[in-house]
């Protein structure tokens, strides 16, 4: 949006020339306009012409001198003709300055211009002074040049203030100035600071294609009306600290060089800052916005800060890219917001911020940090590269967070380019920290859980798992460790747990150490979130991962010497290493087998006897005749003597074994002790087959 710079500023060619020592197509010959009733310009008058012209002047005279060049002498001698006995400071009606040539200082301070004030394409070459002046009409300096400071402190414009196309080389005060009317900059150059602290700007105010080489300076300033800085450019730092934006602001396609600083600034009105750029950091801390505020396109260079910023409309950051952290703690996001997608080659820091209403969140970021976080409406999260961590966040309504990976797309099918994380090892996503959350309105998908600290997680037995969910896992190859090898199940294991096995003082090799922040957690806290994290699994059908995490309860209480008894620790040894819990085949088959071998290489030593026992009768046969009445019995088994160990002792002490497995009986004769030793085989085998087919059942079960 563009406006007219208001106020008289009539080119040259227009009004009459001096021409003084020179023709008037003579470049170098004056400018100025003939005073009325003289063929010369004020600067070329005789003195005792300019002597009559200045002694008929009276407070509120309109003057016109356009292109004339004044001296400082001169220019007070005019000022001081329009005062009066009661009015030390000048007092002007229309006052035309265009084009004038101002060679010393210009001391307008604390005088009124009743009419229009025409200065458009004057040129001063010192100080100009306008502090405390009043301007109860328009104001036109378009297009001029101020070589020395421009003075505007405290200054009221009560019309139209027109400084469009102005350059200021030296430093432009407009401190505690008050601009009643329009306010228009457009185009103009500041080499220098620029100084508008504690302005009021009623109406609207325009910088345009303004270019601010120093430092600008809008501290406390209140802007009534809107305000345009659309395609300017900030060289220096700019300060817009507790300035009031009562009505739209426009930043558009604006260039920060250096740092910008917005804190505890308000924006009641809508915040427009599309395709702008910050090269330096960019600081709004403690800004309230309650319109809409858009930073779609955006470029933050180096360091920028929302922390404990407002957004009380609504809030885009689409296509926004940050080089460096994108910082928004304890900022309050109070209605839906749209973050994203944006890009940040560094961290986005959210600890502490508030999300009021709805929001969705797309982010590809190195480290995404969500520590205390308040959800207090649906949410979701599409990420890309981040560790992302939500210690302590409390989620009132679902929450999803899940791995995107492709690039992310905007609206118009265009793909958000995320060149900057080109040195990040993968696009995945990995979840440092769940402490203290209540997970029971929390949805993983595709997220990498392998570092992930769980213990102080509420209803973690309700958090669900979608996609490709990974954890760590245990240490894969055989160690050797005080002479023996060592090797462990492999089974999905959580971070605290390689943290602990890394501490301590007769740590195996091949566990994590590089786990941080997992603090004094041992067994006791640990058996419970692999319970909880069992349930989970089982609750969402999937067995075998729930069986991971029971193998991990089961050893947490093992090694638990704090909430579980020694009796009770010894019956988990002994699950552990028969069978793993029950949920290792191998080892209960490898158990079986021993056994078995055992069993038989016993029976063949001491339980089959010698020969197979004979049967006798024996009885009494009556005299007389009669009945006979035989007794028959059968001589006890004779331990083995001589060779015990062929195939015929070997095949009955099999069949011996193989039919108590079953809980069969062979038949077989056996001596007393091959007794006892059938009698505890169809104890333990039957158990270790059990557990086997235990175990692989869990694997298989859906």
């Amino acid at each position: 949006m563009s406006h007219p710079i208001p106020g008289p500023s009539l080119t040259p060619p227009t009004w009459p020339y001096c021409g003084h020592g020179s023709a008037p197509e003579d470049p170098g010959g004056c400018r100025g306009i003939h005073v009325p009733g003289n063929t010369a310009c004020l600067a070329h008058l005789a003195d005792s012409d300019r002597d009559t012209y200045l002694a008929g002047l009276t407070p509120g005279t309109d003057i016109d001198h356009r292109g004339t060049p004044f001296t400082e002498p001169l220019l007070s001698a005019l000022l001081a003709s329009l005062c009066g006995p009661a009015t030390p400071h000048p007092i002007l009606g229309n006052a035309r300055f265009g084009s004038a040539t101002f060679t010393g200082d210009a001391k307008f301070d604390s005088a009124t211009f009743t009419g229009d004030a025409g200065f458009g394409s004057a040129t001063f070459g010192g100080d100009a002074g306008f502090g405390s002046a009043t301007f109860e009409g328009d104001a036109g300096f378009g297009s001029a040049t101020f070589e020395g400071d421009a003075g505007f402190g405290s200054a009221t414009f009560g019309g139209d203030a027109g400084f469009g196309s102005a350059t200021f080389t030296g430093t432009a005060w407009f401190r505690s100035a008050t601009f009643t009317g329009y306010a228009g900059f457009e185009s103009a150059t500041f080499t220098s600071d620029a100084r508008f602290d504690s302005a009021t700007f009623i109406s609207d105010i325009n910088f345009e294609l303004a270019t601010f080489t120093g430092d600008a300076v809008f501290d406390s300033a209140t802007l009534t009306g809107d305000i345009w800085f659309e395609s300017a450019t900030f060289t220096g730092d700019a300060w817009f600290e507790s300035v009031t934006f009562t009505r739209e602001a426009w930043f558009g396609s604006v260039t920060f060089a250096n740092d910008a600083w917005f804190e505890s600034a308000t924006f009641t009105g809508g915040a427009r800052f599309e395709s702008a750029t910050f090269r330096g950091n960019a600081w709004f801390d403690s800004v309230t916005f309650v319109g809409a505020a858009r930073f779609d396109s955006v470029t933050f260079t180096r360091d920028t800060r929302f922390g404990s910023a407002t957004f009380t409309g609504y809030a885009g950051f689409e296509s926004v890219t940050f080089e460096r952290d994108a910082m928004f703690e304890s900022a309050a996001f109070e209605r839906a917001a749209s973050i994203g997608p944006l890009v940040c080659a560094g961290r986005v820091r959210l600890s502490g911020a508030v999300f009021g209403g709805p929001v969705t969140l797309w982010l590809a970021a190195r480290r995404v940090e969500c520590r205390r976080t308040r959800w207090s409406a649906t949410a979701e999260l599409r990420l890309r590269y981040a560790t992302v961590d939500f210690a302590h966040a409390v989620f009132e309504y679902p929450l999803t967070i899940a791995a995107e990976p492709s690039p992310f797309v905007l609206a118009d099918g265009q793909p958000v380019p995320d060149g900057l994380l080109a040195g990040a090892p993968d696009a995945r996503v990995r979840m440092v920290s769940l402490r203290g959350v209540d997970a029971a309105h929390l949805v993983l998908a595709d997220v990498d859980l392998s570092a992930c600290l769980f213990a102080g997680t509420v209803h973690l037995d309700q958090l669900r798992l979608e996609g490709a969910c990974s954890f760590d896992t245990a240490p894969s190859r055989t160690t050797w460790y005080r002479g023996h090898p060592v090797r462990f199940t492999p089974r999905r294991t959580l971070a605290e747990e390689h943290h602990w096995r890394a501490s301590q003082p007769a740590a195996i090799p091949g566990w994590n150490v590089a786990v941080f922040s997992a603090g004094h957690v041992g067994p006791a806290q640990l058996a419970p979130v692999y319970r909880a994290l069992r349930k989970s699994f089982e609750d969402s059908k999937n067995e075998p991962g729930a069986a991971d995490f029971y193998y991990g309860e089961m050893e947490m209480r093992r090694h638990d010497r704090e909430g579980t008894t020694r009796t009770e620790r010894g019956l988990l040894h002994g699950y552990w290493a028969l069978s793993g819990y029950g949920l290792r085949a191998s080892r209960a088959l490898y158990w079986l087998a021993a056994t078995m071998l055992a069993t038989v290489v016993l029976l063949m030593g001491f339980g089959i006897a010698q020969d197979s026992p004979k049967q006798e009768a024996t009885g009494t046969v009556p005299a007389g005749g009669g009945k006979v009445t035989f007794e028959i019995d059968k001589a006890d088994p004779q331990n083995p003597k001589g060779d015990r160990f062929n195939g015929e002792r070997f095949e009955k002490a099999l069949n011996v074994t193989l039919n108590s497995v079953v809980f069969r009986s062979s038949g077989q004769d056996l001596t007393t002790t091959g007794t006892y030793i059938e009698m505890t085989s169809r104890l333990t085998e039957p158990i270790l087959l059990g557990l086997a087919v235990l175990a692989v059942r869990n694997r298989v079960k859906r």
